[in-house]
């Protein structure tokens, strides 16, 4: 895959983001496991932000019908950013011995799998249905992901002001994006 150097420069940016927020972590923390799950939350964190450029960047893309290359380039980056999020938190679940429950990871491991997925087939859908659910199945994961924490379910993660922050801001990209993709839903071919 041919890469622009824009996209090697952000790409390397938030690599150094990652590492930055692991060696961080490794220099305030002595115990591996509560290393990688602060890990795993700031880049979880992190993640967020970058979907929801994401999503910005998509919903703008039809609707000022301009190149596709923001869209493309933050939807590389954002996979690549959460694939280290994913690694951070499964080596967080494994030393910290969390308990797996395989119904309560089955959306999640989905919206992975569409994360990994998407980058490759992003400009081979024709179908605007199919982005549609990529952008809010995975929104959906995020918010789910929040909730369960504002809510206290999540085992090792109390509830904190992000979490509402995080919802909040889900929420407002679903209405806000959702109400423009409406507005000029006459240019989309679903």
């Amino acid at each position: 895959m041919f890469l622009n150097t824009d996209l090697k420069k952000l790409l390397i940016i938030g690599f150094l983001v990652e590492a930055l927020i692991f060696v961080f972590f490794y220099q305030i923390t002595d115990n591996w496991g509560e290393i990688f799950r602060l890990s795993a939350r700031y880049s979880g964190r992190l993640s967020l932000i970058i979907y929801l450029i994401c999503f910005y960047h998509f919903t703008f893309s039809f609707i000022k019908k301009n190149s596709s290359e923001k869209l493309n380039n933050s939807i590389i980056i954002f996979c690549f950013l959460h694939f280290i999020h994913f690694i951070f938190l499964a080596l967080s679940v494994y030393l910290n011995d969390l308990p797996i429950i395989p119904i309560k990871l089955t959306g999640g491991f989905i919206a992975y799998l569409m994360i990994l997925i998407y980058p490759v087939m992003i400009n081979k859908i024709k179908k605007m249905v199919y982005h549609f659910i990529y952008y809010y199945y995975v929104g959906i994961v995020f918010a789910a992901t929040y909730l369960s924490r504002i809510q206290g379910n999540f085992e090792g993660a109390n509830p904190e002001t992000f979490h509402f922050i995080g919802l909040g801001l889900i929420v407002a990209s679903f209405i806000l994006f959702t109400i423009l993709i409406m507005k000029f839903k006459e240019s989309i071919n679903y």
